[in-house]
């Protein structure tokens, strides 16, 4: 029983730390989403710098990476920025896999706790006897209370593992949409300023 309280108060932490965490205005700030909407020359990719610099975040660091290798061709840039953002969602589902593993084993630290307390039920019986129905009864109760802790520990961090790792996957979505978006216009922004100087006699 003394594991299992263990366990809940890890999976409940972890499902506070990682609510907190992976809240929308953490991950994808609206306020580098909107300069990034608003980039169309160098002026505002200079700005779509600042701004992420000034507030950092996992989308940030991504579209500054982006920045930084401008002068790359653009598959080698994007490619830069797939690897990136791997690691950045390895950091977004940091914790998810200790909840995980709280889901598949509470269940079986509950029906350890039951089968150790029937064994020492009907271990003390046998020594005292066949005893009352009454005290049989309350002795099995006891034993299968373990059990059901194990499954109210599991269910409550299986529904929060599952809408956490939606969670991740659906930002990470999100992400890429805008990184995508930025390598479009900073690539439009390099090739219209060279057809400029093309032009300039």
């Amino acid at each position: 029983m003394v594991l299992l309280v263990i366990a809940s108060v890890v999976a409940v932490g972890l499902i506070v730390e990682r609510a907190w965490t992976l809240r929308r205005l953490v991950i994808l700030p609206p306020a580098v989403q909107a300069a990034v909407e608003q980039c169309r020359t160098l002026q505002d990719i200079e700005l779509v710098e600042r701004v992420c610099r000034q507030q950092p975040s996992p989308l940030s660091r991504l579209l500054l990476l982006a920045s930084e290798h401008r002068d790359w061709p653009r598959d080698e840039n994007a490619d830069s920025l797939q690897t990136q953002a791997r690691h950045e969602v390895v950091r977004m589902e940091r914790g998810l896999v200790v909840l995980e593993i709280v889901v598949g084993i509470a269940p079986l630290l509950g029906l350890v706790g039951t089968i150790h307390g029937l064994i020492t039920l009907f271990g003390d019986m046998g020594k005292a006897g066949l005893g009352n129905n009454t005290e049989m009864a309350r002795g099995v109760a006891i034993a299968l209370n373990t059990a059901l802790g194990g499954l109210l520990t599991a269910i409550p961090a299986l529904i929060a593992w599952s809408s956490l790792s939606k969670k991740v996957e659906n930002l990470a979505v999100e992400m890429e949409l805008v990184c995508d978006e930025f390598l479009r216009r900073v690539y439009r922004t390099a090739r219209d300023a060279g057809s400029k100087e093309s032009r300039t006699p």
